[in-house]
């Protein structure tokens, strides 16, 4: 019989996520792993599988975490405001530094192209998931269902680019214009 889980989980999780972030999946070791887990091999293949089922939790934390922002900004503003807090959010300083380490999942479907398809088509329907978050939004704003399909795919563009460029380490203040920039046209596209 096997023994039971003996560590938290969600905390054991949050340093992986932390490390495959910051790392990516290639780059990152079993022996790493572990090790940033605070776990021996044995639990996390007894929890996880491998670190391939480790790297696919961890990319549906990252998803749910970015709708979460997404949602918490919706309970506070009204729709377009939402999605603009969203991005200010989670490219901003505030976000503890790692705004700088980019998008996990978008960082996942870069790296993993033609590598492993598998892991890259999960990356992608979670980011489908942030761009479904993005159209109910902008459905919210009253536009109709065509135009706000055609907009949310524009944003998501758009936060993949914001993404990838936050890997570049350009100020704060660079983004914060890029934004403030997509956000008049996205308010010109809705008027």
């Amino acid at each position: 019989m096997a023994r039971p889980v003996e560590f938290d989980r969600a905390a054991v999780t949050q340093n992986a996520l932390l490390l495959f972030w910051r790392k990516g999946y290639q780059a990152t070791s079993l022996a790493d792993l572990v090790d940033a887990m605070g776990i021996s091999r044995s639990s996390l293949y007894a929890a996880y599988g491998d670190k391939r089922g480790v790297f696919i939790e961890c990319l549906d934390l990252f998803a749910a975490r970015s709708i979460g922002v997404l949602a918490r900004a919706r309970a506070e503003h009204p729709p377009l405001a939402a999605l603009r807090a969203f991005f200010v959010q989670t490219l901003s300083e505030e976000a503890g530094g790692r705004w700088a380490w980019g998008c996990m999942l978008v960082s996942t479907v870069l790296e993993l192209a033609d590598v492993d398809e598998d892991l890259c088509d999960h990356a992608r329907l979670r980011l489908g998931e942030v761009e479904a978050a993005f159209k109910t939004c902008l459905t919210d704003t009253g536009c109709g269902a065509a135009k706000a399909a055609e907009l949310s795919a524009f944003l998501m563009v758009v936060n993949e680019g914001l993404r990838v460029s936050s890997r570049r380490a350009l100020p704060e203040t660079a983004h914060r214009d890029q934004i403030d920039t997509t956000f008049r046209l996205l308010e010109s596209a809705l008027a």
